[in-house]
C-alpha cells in the first residue's frame, strides 16, 4: 500500500515536469519537499518496484516530425539483444525493443521506432539501420504510421 506521502510525489511526477533546470527541485516544492528528499524517495519507490521509469512524452508532429515509421526485424534470439543495442545508439531511434514474435503470421521480434519530417528521410533511415547494423539478410518491414493517438504517460491520481 501507498502511503500519502507516496501518492502525493506520484502525483507529481505524473502530471509532468516544469521546463526549468531544476524539475525536482521545482516538483518538490508543490508538496512541501526539498528536492534531495523528493529524489531519494523516487528512488525507493523505483528500487522497490514501484515505480518502472520517468520518461518523456515526446509530440513528435509538434516538433515538425511527421514521417514516423516503426521498423520491425526478425533476428535470431542469440543474437537480438546485442544488435537491439546498437540501433538504440543511434540518434534517431526513440524506442527500441523486443517482442515475442507471434508465428505464423507475425515472425518479428526487434522494433524501433524511427522519426523524420519526411518520408524519404525516415526511409533512409530505416535502409542506414539495415546496411549498417549488418540486418540486410533478416526480414524487415518499415510500417509508417497512418493515424496519431493522444499520447500520454500513466495516471494513477489527479494532478
Amino acid at each position: 500500500m501507498l502511503n500519502d506521502d507516496d501518492q502525493r510525489v506520484i502525483a507529481a511526477v505524473q502530471c509532468g515536469f516544469p521546463l526549468v533546470s531544476r524539475p525536482f527541485q521545482e516538483l518538490g516544492q508543490t508538496i512541501g519537499w526539498d528536492e534531495e528528499r523528493l529524489l531519494e524517495r523516487l528512488r525507493d519507490l523505483r528500487d522497490q518496484g514501484i515505480i518502472k521509469r520517468v520518461g518523456v512524452v515526446v509530440h513528435h508532429h509538434e516538433l515538425g516530425f511527421a514521417a514516423n515509421a516503426m521498423v520491425v526485424w526478425d533476428i535470431p534470439d542469440e543474437t537480438v539483444r546485442q544488435i537491439g543495442e546498437r540501433i538504440r545508439s543511434f540518434d534517431f531511434v526513440s524506442l527500441c525493443y523486443l517482442r515475442q514474435r507471434c508465428l505464423p503470421d507475425w515472425p518479428y521480434n526487434l522494433y524501433c521506432m524511427i522519426h523524420g519530417r519526411e518520408r524519404d528521410e525516415t526511409q533512409e533511415r530505416a535502409d542506414r539501420l539495415t546496411a549498417e547494423c549488418g540486418l540486410a539478410h533478416y526480414p524487415r518491414a518499415v510500417l509508417f504510421s497512418r493515424r496519431r493517438f493522444k499520447q500520454c504517460g500513466a495516471k494513477y491520481f489527479s494532478c
